[in-house]
């Protein structure tokens, strides 16, 4: 389980062949969308903290100094493969599992097949919550569908072990998160690692947002609590969602680092 460079030159491949995705996809809407792509990003660096394989973040010593942008490249990748062509598609998947060949050729060692699943899990999961707390909730052809886009992924990239239905899935998902999931000497490192990166504002907001994105168990884990009436203020937001206001508030919330890229999703 490792990330991969946010200089990594991966870009959409928009040649006009058949879509990875199709064009009226709810996972394009999901990952088309500025605000629900940040919402992911928050849940899953919080996944990752706990993430019983978090180690293999931490091999190349890059993580640390960069916690962030190895975080935000996983959303860059993922992007990069919904907005592509099949081809273009395809080519990304296929990179993705090289990058991870030479890591573990690089370490002596094996990703374990559960540590790519959960992986994948947590983009599924997200993906469905972060339309839920944005746009409503999915009905379960929909869910199916996010689930079925990203199993794709996983088959590419050679994941053993993907349930082959939606309705398994779920059942696997729990069970992943109660085998493989744990806080430790890690979790730490990179929460201490976000605020430092974020500052003192930006943390406190990235972890309200994990508060309403986290599986309980992992809210726990991560000590991720609610503030009373933040909920009600993304209830706000969602009013004024596509508007300069909230162009505005973007703009100063996410970092400069980033900004032109997450920017950029809702132009495109």
């Amino acid at each position: 389980m490792c990330m991969f460079s946010k200089n990594s030159g991966i870009s959409i491949q928009g040649g006009g062949g058949i879509p990875f995705v199709a064009s009226n996809s709810v996972v394009r809407t999901i990952w088309g969308s500025s605000d629900m792509v940040l919402f992911i990003f928050a849940a899953a660096s919080a996944e990752f903290a706990v993430n019983k394989s978090v180690d293999w973040l931490f091999y190349t010593g890059k993580l640390p100094a960069d916690p962030l942008g190895r975080m935000f490249s996983t959303v860059v990748y993922a992007r990069s493969i919904i907005f592509s062509d099949n081809d273009g598609a395809l080519a990304a998947i296929d990179n993705i599992a090289a990058i991870h060949r030479g890591v573990e050729t690089a370490r002596g060692q094996t990703i374990p097949q559960w540590a790519y699943r959960d992986v994948l899990y947590l983009l599924i999961a997200h993906s469905i919550i972060a339309h839920e707390l944005l746009e409503g909730p999915l009905n379960e052809a929909s869910c199916a569908e996010v689930f079925t886009v990203f199993r794709r992924v996983g088959v590419r990239m050679g994941i053993e072990g993907i349930p082959d239905s939606y309705s398994r899935w779920l059942t696997d998902r729990d069970e992943h998160m109660n085998r493989h999931l744990s806080a430790g000497v890690y979790t730490t490192a990179l929460f201490t690692n976000y605020r430092r990166h974020l500052g003192p504002v930006r943390y406190l907001l990235l972890r309200q947002v994990q508060a309403l994105m986290l599986p309980p168990a992992i809210a726990l884990m991560t000590e991720t609590k609610a503030v009373p009436g933040f909920r009600a203020m993304i209830k706000c937001y969602r009013m004024i969602r596509g508007t300069s206001i909230a162009y505005g508030l973007k703009n100063m919330l996410v970092p400069h680092a980033y900004r032109k890229q997450i920017l950029a999703i809702d132009m495109a």
